[in-house]
C-alpha cells in the first residue's frame, strides 16, 4: 500500500531510517540524527501535503500489510512535476535495510507509474541512480525504463558530488508494455 505521509507514522517512519542510516548513507544526500527530530519530520508531513494540494510534488511511504498494523518498509518521492511542452516527473525512492532485495520496490514503483501516467496525465518519468547501485538499476528495469545517458556530478550524495546513470519511460512504452511485465495486469 502506498499512502502520504501523516503525523502518526513518525515512531515508524523514525526507527527505520535510523536502523537503515548505514545502509542509506551510500545512496542519500548527507543526514543526521537532527534531520530524524519529531519537528523535522512534521515540516516535512506539511511540506509533503502542501506540495501534493499545488501538484509540483507527491510522496508516498510504502506499507505492507501487518497483523493489526501495516509495517512501513520504504518510500516513493515523484518531484520537480513539469507541465506544458516537458509532462515529466523525477521518481526518487528509498527502501528499509531489512527489506531491501525482496522485489518490493519494484511493486511500488510499478503501483506508481499508472498514478504518473492516468491519474498526474505526465508523459515521462525521469529517475537517476549511482552506477554502482545494481538494485537500482534492476527495480526500473524491471518497470521498462530504458537507459538514456549519463549524468557527471549529478546530485550531491552523502557529500560529495556523484555521476548518476539516468533512465526514463515514457507513456508510449509503458502502454506498449506486454501486461506483467512492468505493466499491472489491472491496468486495461
Amino acid at each position: 500500500m502506498l499512502r502520504m505521509p501523516q503525523a502518526r507514522d513518525y515512531d515508524d517512519w523514525y526507527q527505520l531510517r535510523r536502523a537503515s542510516q548505514d545502509f542509506l548513507r551510500p545512496f542519500e544526500p548527507r543526514w543526521t540524527e537532527l534531520d530524524l527530530a519529531r519537528r523535522v519530520y512534521s515540516m516535512r508531513v506539511r511540506r509533503a501535503r502542501q506540495e501534493a494540494e499545488e501538484g509540483t510534488d507527491f510522496t508516498f511511504f510504502i506499507f505492507l500489510p501487518g497483523a493489526g498494523k501495516d509495517i512501513l518498509v520504504g518510500g516513493i518521492t515523484l518531484s520537480n512535476i513539469r507541465r506544458r511542452a516537458a509532462q515529466f516527473v523525477n521518481l526518487g525512492y528509498w527502501m528499509g535495510q531489512q527489506y531491501a532485495g525482496k522485489g518490493l520496490m519494484s511493486e511500488a514503483v510499478r503501483a506508481t507509474v499508472p498514478f504518473i501516467f492516468d491519474t498526474l496525465d505526465l508523459h515521462r518519468i525521469h529517475a537517476a541512480f549511482l552506477p554502482t547501485n545494481i538494485a537500482s538499476r534492476r527495480v526500473l528495469e524491471k518497470n521498462g525504463f530504458v537507459e538514456e545517458g549519463y549524468a557527471k556530478h549529478y546530485l550531491q550524495i552523502n557529500g560529495r558530488w556523484e555521476d548518476h546513470v539516468l533512465m526514463g519511460l515514457t507513456r508510449e512504452r509503458w502502454e506498449s508494455m506486454p501486461m506483467g511485465q512492468g505493466r499491472p495486469a489491472w491496468i486495461a
